[in-house]
């Protein structure tokens, strides 16, 4: 009687616990019932690298693990899908051009000194570049001295810019052909420079301030020692001559730079340098995360953008409660109307599993998933089997005659290995599907999983004891409270 009461007892406080869990810690909800965006990439083969080995999808993924974390978006999920997919869930972010931006570029840093000769090709080039710049401001701006005269001397000026850089008459509007203007001279102008002396594999880390003499933003970098004497290397070798010092991103001009004559002795000391190019704020902040990232050892191209609404994460959810629910209430009354007090055994069992259920994830965590949530629903069906193996075993044993207590001894002794046989091959599947699928597939796995461990604890410990705790009372120790009349073996 001791030990009943001492189970009783664990039970009671068990229950209790989890309750406290799962009103103290929130639940962790995934990109289908938050709402957020979500992002496929896919690495591409380079000419050194045609065939992406395993290592080097390991190599991309901690860089744009960084550059997530980056971006502050909370609870985000990236994980690898086949041998050159990544799949990033951002759940609660509603912009993913903003997230494409970011992670799509290999961020390559190059520090390249201007080649002797080269000084008027360039200015030419800036000076479109300058131009192309202005109409571009005038076309997003659109202010009232934006009128058809303006517009149709910069439709004109569009055609002549395209024409001396060599580019086809476009049909495309005039914003993007402006901004192809600009992507091509800052090719152009690599080419004027010599091969990288410097890159950002010597940075220690970046980050951005606002201009003092003009309202845009410039970002700062910082060098190991081997970087800044490379720096100070580099901008000796120019400084005091027409010659400038280019910023390379990703194969383009972002800004280039005079170094003055002070520095021709030692170069520019220090292992720090700053880009200043008429940066946004904005602009600034992604160029920052993806320099303090680190640059990307083969390029990735974005195949993918989902996003859900929270609104729609919302109906999710509602939908998935009804569902779970609707299916508790009817097992519920199913178990109740067939099995009499023993369903109701089950019935405050069931209860059990699904507050233990729910104290597991919010404590691990686990994130909820639309296929989680199905993986969860379909767990209680396991529960429930391995209630009704021992009931109809407790039933089969008062046919025949035996006493109420001996019955369910046996009831739950006969049914044992049943339900172990079942669960464990329930859960070499879970396993198996955990971890060789991917995305939502291990969400099911994993909810279905720790359901069926749980099932386990309620159907062979919560419910032998609560049994065992109600045939204590001697008006419950019936056996008509566990089947018809009819049914019941009379006793001449």
């Amino acid at each position: 009687m001791a030990r009943q009461q001492g189970w009783f007892a664990l039970i009671l406080s068990l229950a209790i616990a989890a309750g406290v869990v799962c009103s103290s810690f929130p639940f962790q909800l995934g990109l289908d019932l938050r709402g957020g965006s979500q992002l496929t990439l896919e690495i591409q083969p380079t000419e050194e690298i045609q065939r992406i080995q395993s290592d080097q999808v390991e190599a991309v993924k901690v860089v744009l693990d960084r550059r997530v974390n980056g971006l502050g978006v909370a609870e985000s999920n990236l994980q690898t899908i086949g041998t050159n997919q990544l799949l990033l869930e951002l759940p609660g972010e509603q912009d993913p051009s903003r997230a494409a931006r970011v992670l799509g570029k290999t961020a390559l840093l190059e520090f390249r000194a201007q080649k002797p000769g080269t000084e008027n090709k360039l200015q030419k080039l800036k000076k479109i570049r300058r131009d192309s710049k202005n109409i571009l401001l005038l076309y997003k701006n659109k202010s009232s001295s934006f009128d058809d005269q303006t517009r149709e001397i910069s439709s004109n000026t569009i055609t002549s810019i395209r024409k001396e850089l060599g580019l086809e008459i476009s049909e495309a509007s005039q914003e993007s052909q402006l901004e192809e203007a600009i992507e091509t001279i800052n090719k152009k102008i690599v080419t004027l420079m010599e091969p990288a002396y410097l890159t950002g594999k010597d940075l220690i880390s970046a980050g951005r301030r606002q201009e003092q003499s003009a309202s845009g933003w410039e970002v700062t970098l910082s060098f190991n020692q081997e970087g800044g004497n490379k720096f100070a290397e580099l901008t000796k070798s120019i400084a005091g001559t027409t010659r400038l010092l280019g910023i390379v991103l990703d194969g383009q001009s972002i800004s280039e730079a005079s170094v003055g004559e002070q520095f021709k002795s030692a170069g520019i000391t220090g292992g720090a340098a700053t880009i200043s190019g008429n940066f946004s704020a904005e602009g600034a902040r992604e160029l920052e995360v993806q320099l303090r990232g680190g640059s990307l050892p083969l390029p990735v191209e974005i195949i993918e953008v989902r996003s859900i609404g929270p609104s729609l994460g919302k109906e999710n959810i509602n939908r998935s409660l009804l569902a779970a629910l609707s299916g508790l209430i009817v097992v519920a009354l199913f178990m109740l109307y067939v099995y009499r007090l023993a369903g109701l055994v089950a019935v405050v069992a069931l209860s059990l599993y699904a507050v233990f259920n729910l104290a597991i994830y919010a404590l691990i965590p686990v994130t909820l998933t639309l296929p989680g949530t199905a993986g969860f629903i379909l767990s209680i069906g396991m529960a429930v089997d391995a209630n009704v193996l021992i009931f109809e075993r407790l039933k089969d044993e008062l046919r025949r005659g035996n006493t109420l207590i001996r019955s369910i001894e046996t009831g739950f002794s006969q049914a044992f290995s049943s339900i172990i046989d079942g669960h464990l091959t329930t859960l070499i599947s879970c396993i198996a599907l955990f971890y060789l699928g991917t995305g939502f597939v291990k969400g099911f796995a994993a909810t279905l999983g720790i359901g069926v461990l749980i099932s386990l604890f309620t159907a062979l410990t919560c419910t032998k004891t609560l049994i065992r705790f109600l045939m204590s009372y001697q008006s419950l120790r019936k056996k008509t409270n566990f089947l018809p009349l009819n049914q019941i073996p009379s006793t001449n």
